[in-house]
């Protein structure tokens, strides 16, 4: 669908302007006036991880006049995989202000603010109304819900895109000429049914190719050029190096966007929305949930304990608790690990963080197993508490 430029025309270029931008210039699409607009823009990043990544440093070489960063982590090596606007010598720095030194040596007249904040309900709106457009590169669906219903209360495009192992998303939202991201997933998919990537993995070099989509995306809504993705979904699969484009309406029953977006309120917890449990998880774990120095006294007094380690076969070979047997989260969703416990022990379940193993233990009460529990915090919190020189990932 073809929309007018996002943004006007700013000043004249200098001499110096036109050496830098010469490559843009010589475009006839783009010429001066879509570089002058380029340079009036004002864009928001959501986020300086895997997508923000790419996404900052070409908007920054591209000469968008000023980026915004919204982003309270700080770099970790894990990170260094994909995150490539973050270098060695970054990690334990904020990813705002590791971000913004890298914009500072592509292009020191680009103008970066910094917002190290959760955006959350009290300051979403606020942020993104400084901004012409936005860039989702979020990891979590409770993020994604509020960016996308603060977009349509503000009537501002966002470009959005999603990340998995192989497998990538991206398209434009925009209610005003299309559909938003509730249209396309009215509900958030139920708690623990996707994967992140902390959990799944992603193939790092994918954060380039989704987000360069999410660039360009993102450059031609600002200057008007070509057709954006309003109203279509790209998906990109790495491994067959295949991109399918698909049509998206907008959903006349749309509880965002379909009436009057103006009357639009944003919900009051994205949290509780999106949940990061399932109900049934809640009840299991309420009572039925230890420590990992708990769990180190038990396997410390030789306890009768079956020490199950929910998570998959990749990341077993990375780091284990000592004791524990693999059996994969999906053995207990087919129900094929219920017939592997043994009834005169204590099933103790653990994963990565916690939650994986929480959903397996609401499986095994319900088959039974009434004093079976779980592992707060999961390795990682192993690692971090117990056995500082394992790994972690």
């Amino acid at each position: 669908m073809k929309v007018p430029p996002l943004v006007s025309p700013g000043p004249a270029l200098t001499v110096d302007e036109v050496r830098r931008y010469s490559r843009h210039l010589i475009i006839p699409d783009v010429a001066m006036a879509g570089q002058q607009r380029l340079m009036n823009a004002k864009v928001l990043c959501v986020g300086a991880g895997g997508l923000g990544s790419p996404a900052l440093m070409y908007l920054a070489a591209a000469g968008v006049g000023t980026l915004g960063i919204a982003e309270y982590d700080t770099v970790d090596e894990s990170n260094l995989q994909r995150q490539i606007i973050h270098g060695q010598s970054d990690i334990g720095k904020s990813k705002a202000l590791s971000a913004k030194e890298k914009i500072a040596e592509i292009n020191p007249n680009v103008k970066v603010n910094i917002h190290e904040v959760r955006l959350d309900v009290s300051n979403v709106l606020e942020i993104f109304a400084q901004y012409d457009l936005i860039v989702d590169g979020t990891d979590n669906f409770a993020t994604r819900y509020l960016v996308n219903d603060a977009c349509v209360i503000l009537n501002k495009p966002y470009v959005w895109g999603s990340i998995y192992r192989f497998d990538g998303q991206a398209s434009v939202f925009w209610a005003e000429y299309g559909p938003c991201y509730r249209c396309l997933y009215p509900e958030p998919p139920p708690p623990g049914m996707v994967p992140s990537c902390a959990e799944g993995g992603v193939l790092g070099v994918l954060c380039a190719s989704i987000g360069s989509i999410q660039t360009t995306e993102a450059i031609k809504l600002i200057t008007g050029i070509g057709e954006p993705l309003v109203g279509s979904l790209m998906v990109y699969d790495a491994l067959e190096m295949s991109y399918r484009k698909i049509k998206i309406r907008k959903d006349p029953n749309c509880p965002v966007c379909s009436e009057n977006p103006s009357q639009t309120q944003l919900l009051k917890d994205y949290e509780a929305f999106c949940g990061v449990l399932s109900e049934g998880a809640e009840v299991a774990v309420k009572d039925s949930t230890i420590s990992v120095t708990e769990l180190k006294s038990m396997l410390d007094n030789d306890e009768n304990i079956y020490l199950i380690d929910v998570r998959e076969p990749s990341e077993w070979d990375i780091v284990r608790i000592p004791g524990a047997t693999l059996i994969p989260k999906q053995e207990f969703l087919d129900g094929r690990a219920l017939a592997k416990l043994p009834q005169d022990r204590q099933i103790i379940l653990h994963c990565k963080s916690g939650v994986r193993s929480a959903e397996c233990l609401a499986i095994v009460k319900n088959a039974g197993f009434a004093d079976a529990a779980h592992v707060s915090g999961g390795v990682i919190a192993w690692v971090k508490q117990i056995d500082p020189t394992l790994p972690v990932y």
